[in-house]
């Protein structure tokens, strides 16, 4: 039976070996410096380039795709931060925005206030709405966040700039109070025509305009006459804007002519308002400008053959919402007329 056990190595067998090598190596040499292998490297280089030119190829592919990868989660990064900082930019546009309107509002007001020293005005924000039960747009009530501890007290006036809101009717708390806007049915004002100095007593009607009574039946008025209130029983301050005449009722059985009344403030946009703390009744105001008048067309109708058109329009409503302190103190003036007034 054949050993097949391997012999150790001796150290002949091995030095053998290491001479042969370096034979080998220093023919190799030899031939290299001789330029005798350059026919064998091209042989070799030949056979082995479609492999080599292959790994390449696969090589550079894995590193495109890697890559690929890498700045694919980059551009997701930036993508995702841009996203961010351009939602923050629209945020910080919006409150731009909204801090523009309000303090527009409130120049508004206290542009109001200097025409009329003899008023004493306190900033609202409105904090709540009611709405009629009837299928109107139109609220009834709203409630700001004015209080007993601001002094507020059941009839006082609030307005804006623009004209009259309505008046106190119930103090709910330390920090808010209910106003009963012009618009509801239940309130009712003693106002007088600008031009024609005819004196009636305003009050809400469904749809949003006003109605005023109690005109004298044998006087004659015209539709774009500005309505103010009159400051009789001095529960309103005098010169308070109403509204304008936009249509005239007349009938002949009837003792007194009824005004359709468009007013000028936008109860639907309503956001900042300033309550009367204190008036003085005897206040000289000035006369106010012509109201400026719309594109709504109002009709003068009647048994009497009266017709006629005029026109009125305009968007008033205070806003405030950037964190600006709606409730200061402030002394303000409106336009009104009443006795001087022309």
């Amino acid at each position: 039976m054949r050993n097949i056990e391997r012999r150790p190595r001796s150290v002949g067998d091995i030095g053998i070996r290491v001479v042969i090598l370096s034979l080998a190596a220093l023919v190799l040499m030899a031939l290299q410096l001789t330029g005798q292998l350059r026919p064998l490297q091209s042989a070799i280089a030949l056979f082995t380039s479609p492999a080599q030119v292959s790994a390449t190829a696969v090589t550079q592919n894995v590193t495109n795709v890697v890559s690929f990868f890498v700045e694919l989660r980059n551009l997701r990064q930036r993508n995702a931060e841009l996203e961010q900082f351009n939602s923050s930019l629209l945020a910080q546009n919006f409150t731009l925005r909204e801090m523009e309107r309000e303090n527009e509002s409130l120049r508004d007001l206290l542009d109001f206030a200097q025409k009329r020293p003899g008023l004493e005005l306190r900033g609202a924000q409105i904090v709540g709405l009611a709405i009629s039960q009837e299928s109107t747009n139109f609220l009834d009530s709203i409630r700001i966040d004015l209080g007993l501890t601001h002094g507020v007290k059941v009839g006082m006036t609030v307005l804006t700039d623009q004209g009259l809101v309505g008046r106190i009717t119930e103090v709910t708390s330390n920090s808010q109070s209910k106003v009963l806007l012009l618009t509801d049915p239940t309130s009712a004002v003693q106002v007088v025509l600008q031009e024609s100095r005819l004196d009636g007593v305003v009050r809400g009607s469904a749809g949003g305009n006003l109605l005023m009574d109690f005109i004298p039946n044998n006087r004659e008025f015209k539709v774009g006459e500005a309505v103010l209130t009159s400051g009789l029983g001095s529960r309103f301050p005098r010169g308070i804007p109403i509204g304008q005449v936009v249509e005239i009722i007349q009938r002949d059985i009837d003792f007194s002519q009824q005004a359709v009344i468009r007013p000028t403030v936008d109860f639907r946009r309503l956001e900042l308002v300033a309550v009367v703390t204190n008036f003085d009744p005897a206040e000289e105001v000035e006369a106010l400008a012509p109201i400026p008048t719309p594109n709504a067309a109002g009709t003068i109708t009647g048994t009497n053959g009266i017709s006629g058109t005029t026109g009125i329009s305009g968007t008033f409503g205070i806003t405030a919402s950037n964190g600006v302190d709606a409730n200061p103190p402030l002394t303000v003036p409106i336009p009104a007329p009443g006795e001087g007034a022309p």
